[in-house]
Parts: structure tokens; C-alpha cells; sequence
């Protein structure tokens, strides 16, 4: 009766905000959506490459052209954006990246798809229309990214668990807001649950004091895939588009009409040769996130940076965290941030955090970071569910471009709207925004350098445009790659949700496993569905590390450090003979991948916590576990544990281990079992799991 009660007071406190934004909504909707229809009818008269130029192609192609309609420097999701957006509209288009696409923070993100219910929040409290326009139009083009990738991206509920009767009425006005907002493209309605229904849903929540939940919708993606799917569709409309290819410098010309220097090029150099060559054009475009400043000042040593980078964390837990199917939001952790808890490529992902840092290509973890992530997690888990360090799979973390506006009053505030701005010599940067809203932020970037520099092109055809593998997928094309080729349901299912209808070209190259079942695909971990074929098919899509196939082509990386660098001997082998690699590239690559694991996917900070060095950090019911674990194995009460005490406790639980030998040289792991926790894999591996 008091929940019913409660929902209708909701109703009467809302009524009157929603109607405020009512009809700038709807007027928007109409604009916007009569606007849509233009472009996705013009998107359709564009021709198509149907085979995907090689890099070298590629290369070649940059070296030959004497000049290009632009140039965009950096193959993250808006310089790819860019590149698309300038090809599909008829100019001849170079994009070039130091590393590989999607290698910085556009593969390193919360894999969202959303409008921002904070920045609506915010918009609302403080009359910001500003934040509302941004709002607006991130919910537009989450629809249009849905669209444009089914098989990259789906729509995913998301639960505010309420612990207060007061916040309910207050989060549900928000989130009908947001529903609002985004008119007819609204993924589906909010809703609201009752205590019994939302631990229905999610039974991990912490039960007391839960009054209920507010269930809401946003979208989800793979989001290195999506921003290669981008790359790979603007090289079929015909970009040269290069990874490894890296600007050393601008190359700058007097103008015959104003007399003064103008941008009218790039020194390129081949990251992967060592070869520079110069590739001119008559618009650059710089579009490199974090690294925004570096490029400007390549223009111009003088200029002020405008970015103001800062480092968010995420990190990868098992799956059994979550449910399959809905997310949860904290929107207010202990330090007044908003955490995030989502299942995603059948595992869960945690995060983010939020704190000033330096750029730099290799972003790290920290143990601080991801101890923050789990306290959160704990603080919203059910008693019974026990949030261990151990069960972090995997960390990272990303630089959010966050930029001050040059052309702004108040320099010193920072735009969470993206930024378009052109230099005196005539170079063009876009900086800020949000994953979401690439193509927006792309065709803005496209248009203002049309004008600047007098570019024969018409209106942004992106719209509607369907990206690679996106075209002819359906939800049930997973089946016939099963009854076709022989491959398990599971690895169906997973090459159709990566690469689309391209799946099929992946599933020609599967090797045969000589088994009854499955007849084609050998995995490259027992535990997840990539194939070794696809390690063939990333080096057709540009891959030419190995960091590329475990990081951006495959996922292992971001899903569990450990396997992928299991899979790492299997992957390079491959590499190896698509690419000709001498042995020693071979240890090159493997000793790089390795690095990279260690470093910046959190196995460094995994593997401290088993040093003596380390600092242990636990809670006291942790403690107390601890020391029960200890007492059993020291039943003489010595104080210490000897090889011998850990024989006999596992000769009693573990008589025999499941390849038939018995459990001798386990004693080397009897500091983790013991003292830490059983969690950690490599004692899982050895099959005393039990003794937990």
C-alpha cells in the first residue's frame, strides 16, 4: 500500500517538470527525424568496395595520391567518424593512426551507448540548456548506432535500486525525463519494480533497507569492434585508411590570395617499415582524443592546450556478478561519483572511476582505482555474495579527452560538449564528446571544414548508413553458420554478434577439428568462443600485432588477462605465417603482448598482491577467515604452516586430482590458499578450490 502510495505521489511531483520539457522535445524530435529521412535516401546512392583493400593497398595509396580532399589524423571512433563521413560524401579521404584503431580510449570505454542520465540531472538543476542539447542529441544518436550495427550493439535494461522512499519519486522524474527526452527513438519505457519483483531480477542486491526500483534502458556495444567496423566501412567507401601510419609533422604552405601559412599536408611515417613519405591535402582534420594538444601544437607552439585529461577505470569480473540480461547504476558513491555494474560479453563489468592524469599511450590501473570499484560493488551486493580480489579478471583504464572551449567566455570551464575548432593556418580539430555521439560529432567536424576551406561536398550522408557487417544481419544468422559449417552454437553466436554478415567469410577459413562435433573451429581457449580462424581474418582487417587480435579484434584481453595470455603462443604461431615473421619477431611480439598484459590490462596489480613487498589490505570478517583457514592447516598450533600440514589437509579433501596423480607440490601455493584467498586461478588450476 505505501509503495502504491509512494508511485502515485511520484506522478503528481513529476507531472509538472515533464511538461516543461514536453514540447522542446517533441519540436526537436520532429526536426531532427524530417531531417534523417533526407539523409539516409541520399546514404544509398553511394558506391561500395566490395573487396577490403590490404594495408600495403593502403599505403601505397597514400604515397601515390598527390593530394587529398582531407586528411584526418587519429583512428578512434570520431577521426574514424570523420574519415566515413568525408568519403561517403564524395571527397577523397586519408585517415591515418599512430597505433591501431581504437588502441586509445575509444576501446577502453564502458561499452555504453547512452545519453547521460547525470548530465540530464544536471541540465535540469541548473537550467543548463546547454546540458540538455547535449542530452538530446546523444539519445538521438544512440538510436541511430543501434540501427547502424545491430550485431555490434542491443538495447540493455539498467537497475537504480532505491534504499530510500524519499529518492523514489525524485529518480523516477529524472528517468520519465529521460524517457522523454528521447521522444520516438526511446529504446523502451522505464518502469518501476517492487522490492520482491527487482530481487526477482537481480537476487545479488543487498535485501535491507531495499525499498524497490526504477528500471530504465540505454544501449550497449562492443566498442573496439564498433570503432573498427567504422574504419573498415570508410576504406570500403574508399579512405585510404592506415594503421601504424604516424604524423611526424604538418606540412604548412604560403597562400597565394592572403599571403599567409596554411596547412596543407602531413610527414608521414611508416610505423611498421620505418619509410616517411609526405601526403598532402587541402584540409587536415585533427581528431585524436587525449593527444589533441600534441597535434595542435604541431601547428603552433604557442597555443594554449585546451585538453584536460582524466583517467577512468573499469575492471572485469566473473559473470556470476551479474545477471545475463540487466545492468545496475549507482548513481552516488561514497565520493559522489557514478559507478556502473553491467554484464557484458557474458562476463560483468565494473566502473568507472574519475581523476586527473597525464596523457600517455599506456594508461595503467591502479590497485587504489579498482579497491574503490569493489568497495562500491560491495556496498550494492547481498551479504551473501562475497566480492573478491581474486575474481578481478581483468583491469584498465582510459583518458577521457575532457576539453576547455577556446571560443568560449570562460576558457577555464569544461564543455562535455564536444568542440569544433580552426586554427589561423587552417587546421581543424574536434575535441570532447562522447562515444555516443561520433557521428554528429563527425559530420559537425565535416561541414565546418567544407566551409573553411571551400570543399565541393553536399550534406553528411551517414545517417542510416549501415556499418560493416551490419547490412545483411539478422538475429538468426547464427543458425545457419551452425547447419552450414559445423561450428558449435556457442561460436556461432558469437562470430554473428562480431563481425555480422561477415561472419561467413570467418567461417570459410575455420580449420577442421577432426572431432564428430564440432566439425570446423578450434577455439584458442577451452573457456571462450574465438577461433583461430579469426586470428587469420584480423590480419585482413588490419591487425599487425599481436596486442591487435587479443586487445581489438578478439576481446580476451578485456575479458580475462590470464587467458589471453594463454592464447598468446597459439595467436603469434598464426601471425606468423600470415605475416612471414622471423623467430625473433616472434619473441618480439610475444615478450610486447605480454608487457601489455602486465602493465595495462591489471595483471601487474593482480600479481602484486602475491608478493611479499605487496601491502595486503582486508576487511575483519576477512580476517577471521583467514584465520580459521590458517588453524586448519596448523593444527599443532606451531604458529606457522610446513609443506607437510598442507599434504595432510589435502590428502584428507583432495585424495586424488582429477588427472589421476597425487596432490604433491601444492605446498608452493599454500601461502596463497592459506593467507589470501583460494580464488586466485592458479590454485582453481591446481584443484584445491575446495578448501574455500
Amino acid at each position: 500500500m505505501a509503495f502504491r502510495k509512494a508511485v502515485k505521489g511520484t506522478a503528481l511531483i513529476g507531472g509538472g517538470a515533464i511538461a516543461t520539457v514536453f514540447g522542446l522535445s517533441q519540436f526537436s524530435q520532429y526536426r531532427n527525424k524530417h531531417g534523417a529521412l533526407v539523409e539516409v535516401q541520399a546514404a544509398e546512392v553511394v558506391p561500395v568496395k566490395n573487396q577490403l583493400p590490404t594495408r600495403e593497398q593502403q599505403i601505397l595509396a597514400l604515397q601515390t595520391n598527390s593530394e587529398f580532399d582531407v586528411i584526418v589524423i587519429g583512428g578512434g571512433a570520431t577521426g574514424c567518424g570523420c574519415a566515413l563521413d568525408a568519403a561517403t560524401r564524395g571527397l577523397k579521404t586519408a585517415l591515418l593512426e599512430r597505433y591501431d584503431f581504437s588502441s586509445g580510449t575509444s576501446s577502453r570505454s564502458t561499452k555504453l551507448i547512452h545519453g547521460g542520465v547525470r548530465y540530464l540531472q544536471k541540465a535540469i538543476m541548473k537550467l543548463d540548456f546547454e546540458q540538455y542539447r547535449m542530452v538530446k542529441e546523444a539519445l538521438e544518436e544512440r538510436a541511430h548506432l543501434l540501427q547502424s550495427a545491430p550485431h555490434l550493439s542491443a538495447p540493455l535494461p539498467i537497475m537504480l535500486p532505491i534504499y530510500k522512499w524519499w529518492q523514489l519519486p525524485y529518480y523516477w522524474v529524472g528517468i520519465k525525463l529521460y524517457d522523454l527526452v528521447a521522444g520516438s527513438q526511446c529504446l523502451k519505457r522505464s518502469y518501476v519494480l517492487t522490492k520482491s519483483r527487482a530481487l526477482e531480477l537481480f537476487p545479488m542486491l543487498r535485501k535491507d533497507k531495499l525499498v524497490g526500483a526504477i528500471v530504465y534502458y540505454d544501449g550497449q556495444h562492443n566498442d573496439a569492434r564498433m570503432n573498427l567496423a567504422i574504419a573498415l566501412t570508410a576504406a570500403r567507401y574508399g579512405a585510404a585508411t592506415a594503421n601504424y601510419a604516424e604524423v611526424r609533422g604538418l606540412l604548412k604552405s604560403t597562400d597565394p590570395a592572403s599571403g599567409k601559412l596554411r596547412v596543407c599536408g602531413v610527414r608521414c611515417r611508416d610505423v611498421l617499415t620505418g619509410k616517411e613519405f609526405d601526403v598532402r591535402a587541402k584540409c587536415v582534420i585533427n581528431a585524436t582524443g587525449p593527444f589533441t594538444d600534441s597535434v595542435r601544437k604541431m601547428d603552433d607552439e604557442e597555443v594554449p592546450n585546451i585538453c584536460q585529461p582524466s583517467a577512468g577505470v573499469h575492471i572485469v569480473m566473473p559473470g556470476y556478478y551479474s545477471p545475463d540480461n540487466m545492468g545496475l547504476l549507482d548513481p552516488a558513491t561514497s565520493d559522489g561519483r557514478v559507478i556502473f555494474f553491467l554484464p557484458w560479453e557474458k562476463m560483468t563489468i565494473a566502473g568507472t572511476t574519475d581523476s586527473p592524469t597525464d596523457v600517455t599511450s599506456h594508461p595503467i590501473p591502479t590497485e587504489e582505482d579498482i579497491n574503490f570499484i569493489l568497495s562500491e560493488v560491495r556496498n550494492y551486493l547481498g551479504a551473501d555474495v562475497e566480492v573478491r580480489r581474486g575474481d578481478v579478471l581483468a583491469a584498465w583504464s582510459g583518458i577521457r579527452p575532457l576539453v576547455t572551449d577556446p571560443n568560449s567566455k570562460d576558457t577555464q570551464s569544461i564543455s562535455r560538449n564536444h568542440v569544433v575548432t580552426i586554427s589561423d593556418s587552417g587546421l581543424v580539430t574536434i575535441a570532447g564528446g562522447k562515444w555516443t555521439t561520433y557521428r554528429a560529432m563527425a559530420r559537425d567536424t565535416i561541414d565546418a571544414a567544407i566551409q573553411e576551406h571551400n570543399l565541393k561536398a553536399g550534406s553528411s550522408k551517414t545517417m542510416g548508413l549501415k556499418l560493416e557487417g551490419g547490412q545483411d544481419w539478422s538475429p538468426t544468422l547464427y543458425i545457419r553458420l551452425v547447419q552450414d559449417y559445423g561450428l558449435e552454437s556457442e561460436v556461432a553466436q558469437h562470430l554473428a554478434s562480431t563481425y555480422g554478415d561477415k561472419a561467413f567469410e570467418v567461417a570459410k577459413i575455420a580449420q577442421v577439428t577432426g572431432k564428430r562435433w564440432p566439425i570446423v573451429g578450434k577455439r584458442l581457449v577451452s573457456e571462450f568462443p574465438y577461433i583461430e580462424a579469426e586470428v587469420v581474418y584480423g590480419v585482413k582487417e588490419y591487425a599487425r600485432t599481436a596486442v591487435d587480435i587479443i586487445s581489438r579484434r578478439t576481446r580476451l584481453a578485456f575479458l580475462n588477462v590470464q587467458a589471453a595470455e594463454e592464447a598468446l603462443p597459439r595467436i603469434v604461431d598464426i601471425m606468423g605465417k600470415e605475416l612471414n615473421w622471423s623467430e625473433q619477431k616472434k619473441k618480439e611480439e610475444l615478450e610486447t603482448a605480454r608487457k601489455f598484459l602486465y602493465y595495462e590490462m591489471g595483471y601487474k596489480v593482480k600479481t602484486d598482491q602475491l608478493t611479499d613487498s605487496s601491502e595486503i589490505s582486508l576487511v575483519p570478517s576477512d580476517i577471521e577467515r583467514y584465520k580459521k583457514r590458517f588453524h586448519m592447516f596448523d593444527k599443532d598450533k606451531k604458529g606457522f604452516i610446513t609443506i607437510l600440514d598442507v599434504q595432510r589437509v589435502l590428502e584428507v579433501r583432495i585424495p586424488r586430482s582429477p588427472l589421476g596423480a597425487a596432490p604433491v607440490a601444492l605446498g608452493v601455493l599454500c601461502w596463497c590458499c592459506a593467507v589470501l584467498c583460494c580464488a586466485e586461478q592458479c590454485c582453481a588450476v591446481l584443484s584445491c578450490a575446495v578448501l574455500c
